[in-house]
């Protein structure tokens, strides 16, 4: 596969080892969906696992990626849950103006959705400094953002869908939450 012998090459990827891979839940969570969504097409998945990267990291790789965002055989796939509330997770942001903590929570990730829509990395990493919300996918979406703002190609992110895994009530609860987007290209 000439990508991964590309990225290789670049010296700025490492192979997983078993031990990393098998402990790695994203690409069970994303394979189903996109082995349904590519049905009948033969595709070439190329997994880049992103870690805990610096800011600087996080810029570094969108723009060494952006060139295959401008190559409209290429598809990308970002996993990421959001909030992670509860003191399980260590987080229990509760704003009491927005309602019962499940709305707190929405109104919580939503302001992040709407940054993301944006397109604009450092507004990202602004919202995540600013509300330490438990985004487990921020490097990744970050790295995704920096990419699509060096890129040529001009997109559009969207989000499609919200949810959460539980209508936390009380300080007690916990809950995840859910989201899906889709960036697609902008003819200009």
């Amino acid at each position: 596969m000439e990508v991964i012998e590309e990225l290789k090459a670049s010296g700025k990827f490492e192979m997983m080892d078993l031990n990393v891979d098998e402990a790695e839940h994203s690409m069970e969570m994303h394979l189903p969906y996109l082995a349904k969504v590519f049905h009948g097409f033969a595709v070439k998945v190329v997994p880049i696992l992103v870690g805990s990267l610096s800011p600087m990291h996080e810029a570094m790789y969108g723009k060494f990626l952006a060139k295959y965002a401008d190559d409209p055989t290429n598809f990308f796939s970002v996993s990421s849950d959001f909030c992670h509330w509860g003191s399980r997770f260590r987080y229990t942001y509760y704003d009491k103006t927005h309602g019962e903590i499940h709305k707190s929570i929405e109104e919580l990730d939503k302001r992040g959705m709407d940054i993301i829509e944006t397109g604009d990395p450092d507004a990202f990493q602004e919202y995540l400094s600013k509300t330490e919300n438990t985004i487990c996918g921020r490097h990744p979406i970050s790295v995704f953002l920096h990419m699509a703002k060096n890129c040529s190609t001009k997109m559009k992110i969207k989000f499609l869908r919200y949810e959460q895994s539980s209508q936390c009530k009380s300080m007690r609860d916990s809950s995840v939450s859910y989201a899906s987007a889709a960036a697609t290209k902008v003819d200009v």
